[in-house]
Order: C-alpha cells, then structure tokens, then sequence
C-alpha cells in the first residue's frame, strides 16, 4: 500500500553481490515530523501513506497480504507463476531488474526465477524505504541464488528514478507491483508514469499491476478485514508519531475507517476519533484537538477498469505491450513500453 527527500549517500553494507545504500534514513525522518506537522493543523487532517512503511508497519503490511480477503496478492502473484516465462523474453537477454517498492520481494522471487532459467545470471535493484525489510530480502535472496547480483537502495520513488537514469548499461525490466499506482491520483499516477518513461530506453520495458474495479463488499473487506491487521496497520501511524515524535496519541481512542467512493473508485482510509480529545506531540511543540468523530485521511487506493488503464498508459507515453489478468478477473498485471500518446 506506498512516493518524495534526499540526503547523503550512506553505505549499510556491500559484499561481492550485495550492496544496499541509504539515500532517504536521515531526510525521510525530518519529512515525517513535517507531513505529521502540516497534516495533522491541516483541515481536513491528513497523514501521507508513505509514512505506513515503519519496521512495524512493514510487518503488518505483509501479514495483510496472506489475509483471506486481501485477494490482491494472490491475484497478482497467480498471474505472475502463469507469465513470467512469457514475461522475460520481452527483453533482450542480460536485462536488469529494477523494482520500486520491493518490500519483501515475495511475489518478486517468481520472475527472478524466470530471468535466472533464461539467461544465468541477473542483477536486481530493489528500492524500498524500510532499511530492515530490504537488507533482510536482500541478503536472503543473494544466498539463496548464486547467480544474482543486488544492488539494493533505500529510498523513495525518485531515488529510483535516479537509479533508472543513471544504470543505462543493460536493458531494464521496471516493477511497479501490489497496485501502489492506486495510492497516487490518477493524474499523479499519469505524470509519475511519464517520469519513469523518460529515463527509459526503447527496449526497457516496465511491469504495473493494477487492481480493478469490482464490487463494493469485496474492496471494504480487503481493507478492513475481519481479523483488524489492517486496522492495526493504520493505527501503527499514531504509535509511530508516539515513538518517534514524542505523541501521546491513545489509540484505543481511534478507530480504523476503510470506505469505497464508487463514483470515483477509490478505496478511502482513514483513523477516526471515538470522542472529542486533545494530543500533544511534543517533538513538534504541538497540541492537536480532535472533534468527536474527525476523521484523519491515511490512504487512497484507486481501482481502473482496463479502459482507465488503457487511457493512463496512453497518458504517459506509454504502449501497452502485453496485459494479463488473474482467473477471477480481479487483477491486471500490464506490460508497458516506450512509446505511444
């Protein structure tokens, strides 16, 4: 469910195949106390959905995606064991893999298995903003297959698209997975997708998955499903402001909100104050006062029929090379490439 600071370059650790930088540590947690700043004096009230992405949260984030109702990995994974040996002859042999938003690199692993049957060897890029979620997938995924260089970067979207300008050496398969394009408005995910094309060659081509359109109980369950980790997930943005912002946020005092705006197609997020309180944030010099019932916004999710995506990769500058969708229809994972409106 996750997009932009800079700062100084900081090796974590490099071996013969592993090397993992931090570009983001020191700046994205001065963002933080601004976005908690600006969002929480805003009105209506906000938290970006960036900010989700703590050791804690990165936990609960991946014990979502083995929910019964959070189909969308399932879906998208499904679709990946069926096609990635399809997928990787889209590119000319050595090809690089680049991935934004890497998490763990669970569904990730079925198309490095691909490119590693089909040419040997493979150098992959993962970018992700959890320092030990990415140093751990990265480590175990380089003991795990001797042909496989990582190049790992923790860091926001841009620093990707740093790295997708400057590593021109190899053909690039970019990933974009698990429909983090839904977390941007449409004309955002439209301008995003042209800054990825821009650093992009004629025989690069990039992976989106994009979860679609369908019928309202299935989205609200996939965000509030019934065991309440996706409730614990959104509530862990006011333990993190309590941990690293000096918050005396009591979340027992918040509930958790996912609602679908049909008419726009966007799954909405938000914590709920369950009565009217004040909260101190003392890292910031702050007194927050809540409203019985004030909502505080955390997330977007946007669904697309095909013809939505179809005008989006248009948009961007893209064509559509090859589009595959789950058994069910709930899911689409759409090849782009270079090109096009």
């Amino acid at each position: 469910m996750a997009v932009p600071g800079g700062g100084p370059m900081k090796r974590l650790t490099s071996r013969r195949r592993l090397t993992i930088l931090d570009l983001a540590s020191e700046t994205h947690a001065a963002s933080f106390a601004e976005a908690v700043q600006a969002g929480l004096t805003a009105a209506p009230k906000s938290i970006p959905c960036r900010y989700f992405y703590d050791e804690e949260g990165s936990k609960l984030f991946e014990e979502i995606c083995t929910l019964p109702e959070y189909y969308l990995t399932r879906a998208e994974a499904e679709i990946l064991r069926q096609r990635a040996g399809e997928l990787v002859t889209h590119l000319p042999l050595g090809a690089t893999l680049l991935e934004l938003g890497s998490g763990s690199a669970a569904k990730t692993r079925i198309i490095i298995e691909a490119f590693l049957d089909r040419q040997g060897t493979l150098r992959y890029m993962p970018i992700d903003l959890s320092p030990g979620m990415l140093e751990k997938s990265s480590r175990r995924m380089v003991e795990e297959y001797p042909g496989l260089e990582v190049r790992a970067v923790v860091g926001e979207y841009h620093h990707g698209l740093r790295r997708i300008r400057e590593d021109s050496d190899t053909a690039k398969l970019i990933l974009w997975l698990g429909s983090n394009i839904g977390n941007l408005h449409r004309l955002e995910a439209a301008a995003f997708l042209r800054q990825v094309r821009v650093g992009m060659r004629p025989e690069d081509r990039m992976l989106v998955g994009v979860d679609l359109r369908k019928d309202r109980a299935v989205l609200e369950r996939a965000y509030d499903d019934s065991r309440g980790v996706t409730a614990r997930f959104n509530l862990n943005l006011l333990a993190r402001i309590n941990r690293e912002l000096g918050g005396r946020f009591e979340p027992e005092h918040f509930r958790h909100s996912a609602v679908y705006a049909e008419e726009i197609g966007r799954i909405e997020m938000y914590l709920v104050s369950t009565r009217q309180q004040k909260v101190r944030v003392e890292a910031l010099s702050l007194e927050v006062h809540f409203a019985n019932e004030e909502r505080v916004h955390s997330e977007n999710s946007y669904k697309y029929c095909l013809a939505e995506i179809d005008a989006l990769v248009s948009a961007a500058g893209f064509r559509l090379a090859a589009r595959w969708l789950d058994r069910a229809g709930r899911f689409s994972v759409n090849l782009l490439a270079p090109g096009g409106g």
